[in-house]
């Protein structure tokens, strides 16, 4: 097609024929020998004691290999906010127009301009950085704030708020203050990374139930309080953003009462996402006040980066000298402590549910769109997981997205089972039912592509990759 009559089609149009070209040069792909990129995967160059550093000779050999091969789509960056549109800048400097659904901005709340300018007030005020410990010089009056806007947005009189720099902190932070060597984490099999490392971190022993089983859960408590009452962990999630499902929150506080035993739930992906007045999953399932320790992440419905822990006041106080990645670091910057502030009101207020409202119709009409031409599994969540199977087809599958306007986020092994690999749709309040339906063919044209199309995952043009 020569320039002048490319020039002369409407968007729709250009981008109908980049998907049709795409979807010719996956085809004609089928069958043959997939690049060695793609047959390595992130758990091949794990382990290495070679004092050569050999994994990462080779970790280094296939990335270069993919981004030689055009194919490198990880650490793209963005030109801009995490809005439902964006421009991303691969390696060779293509700047590829997409529908963002890699990010978990679930309210739109990181640009919206109240917390921006609350962002700038707060740097104005306090500089742009604290430049010491928490516990030492690190602690501005916006900190104290902060935590007490936690406890009241919860509703929990009597609570204290710890505040770290990272949500995967709060986790590392708080499972290594409270359990030492004698006791015991119990975990959800599907639990995030950071509580998985922080029960290594506590030298207590480390037991794992299957995901949302009562049962299994009841069984692994009645073996440790055999021999009398332990101090015991069961650590728990509002929503599991592999799956997208959500906790069995009140069942899990029901067992760990019976044993005696703590609960901690990590409501990272649900805090002003659901629950009544945004409070997440516990306050829906009727149990938050029952959750001992009370995790929320500022970096997903909130918009920031850091996280927070809510539980009794003299536990909190305790944290705050006895989690070490809070003692030995550096306190929260005053720009994000400001903006997560402002968000806070925000998302508790009449703006928070009208987007909370929106961020339910869209995940449901996103679900609508896919279902039955791809496999989806079992949610009402904002977080809408689509299988596509083999690690092979990762950094094909993503570069055709990308190429045809779509951004999303994978999940590959080992944080999920082998063969299970799959792209999260992170929906949020500010797409549109247009981009929300373009995202839908889009996925539904890749998945006719690269074969997994239907709802069990398997059909398709390209079943061989």
């Amino acid at each position: 097609m020569s320039v002048d009559r490319l020039a002369a089609l409407s968007p729709e149009q250009k981008q109908a024929l980049l998907r049709d070209h795409l979807r010719r040069r996956a085809a004609d792909g089928a069958g043959k020998r997939a690049p060695d990129f793609t047959r390595q995967s992130y758990d091949m160059f794990m382990p290495g004691a070679d004092p050569g550093l050999g994994e990462i000779r080779r970790f280094n050999a296939w990335v270069e290999s993919s981004i030689a091969a055009g194919r490198y789509t990880f650490e793209t960056p963005r030109r801009e906010a995490q809005r439902p549109e964006n421009v991303l800048v691969r390696e060779d400097g293509e700047r590829l127009p997409v529908i963002n659904v890699a990010s978990y901005n679930y309210l739109g709340l990181s640009y919206h301009p109240e917390v921006i300018a609350a962002a700038k007030a707060a740097l104005d005020r306090y500089g742009l950085g604290v430049s010491s410990s928490p516990i030492a010089g690190g602690t501005i009056l916006l900190h104290a704030e902060l935590e007490q806007a936690l406890v009241d947005f919860l509703g929990l009189p009597g609570r204290g708020a710890s505040l770290f720099t990272t949500g995967y902190n709060v986790n590392t932070g708080t499972l290594s203050a409270i359990i030492k060597p004698g006791g015991h984490v119990v975990l959800d099999a599907a639990a995030h990374m950071s509580l998985v490392e922080g029960a290594q971190l506590t030298r207590g022993e480390v037991h794992t139930f299957a995901h949302n089983d009562l049962g299994d859960l009841e069984r692994i408590l009645r073996g440790i309080t055999r021999d009398g009452p332990k101090r015991i962990l069961v650590c728990a999630e509002g929503v599991y953003s592999s799956d997208g499902d959500y906790g069995d929150l009140a069942g899990i506080v029901s067992v760990a009462r019976r044993h005696g035993a703590m609960v901690l739930v990590d409501e990272a992906h649900s805090v002003l996402a659901t629950g009544p007045g945004g409070r997440g999953v516990a306050a829906r399932q009727g149990v938050l006040g029952e959750i001992d320790f009370f995790v929320v992440t500022f970096s997903k419905a909130l918009g920031a980066l850091g996280g927070a822990v809510i539980c009794r006041r003299d536990i909190a106080r305790y944290i705050n000298w006895y989690a070490r990645c809070r003692l030995f670091s550096c306190g929260l910057d005053p720009a994000v402590t400001g903006g997560v502030l402002q968000a806070l009101r925000l998302g508790a207020a009449d703006l928070g549910e009208a987007r909370r409202a929106r961020l339910r119709a869209n995940a449901a009409r996103l679900r609508d769109r896919l279902g039955g031409r791809v496999r989806l599994i079992e949610s009402d969540s904002w977080i809408v997981p689509v299988i596509y199977g083999s690690d092979e087809r990762t950094l094909l599958l993503t570069d055709h997205m990308q190429r045809a306007g779509l951004e999303t986020s994978i999940v590959q092994y080992p944080a999920v089972p082998r063969h299970l690999s799959r792209m999260r749709l992170f929906v949020t309040s500010e797409h549109t039912p247009e981009q929300i339906d373009r995202a839908a063919a889009i996925i539904v044209e890749a998945a006719r592509t690269f074969g997994f199309a239907g709802p069990d995952g398997t059909s398709g043009e390209g079943g061989s990759l």
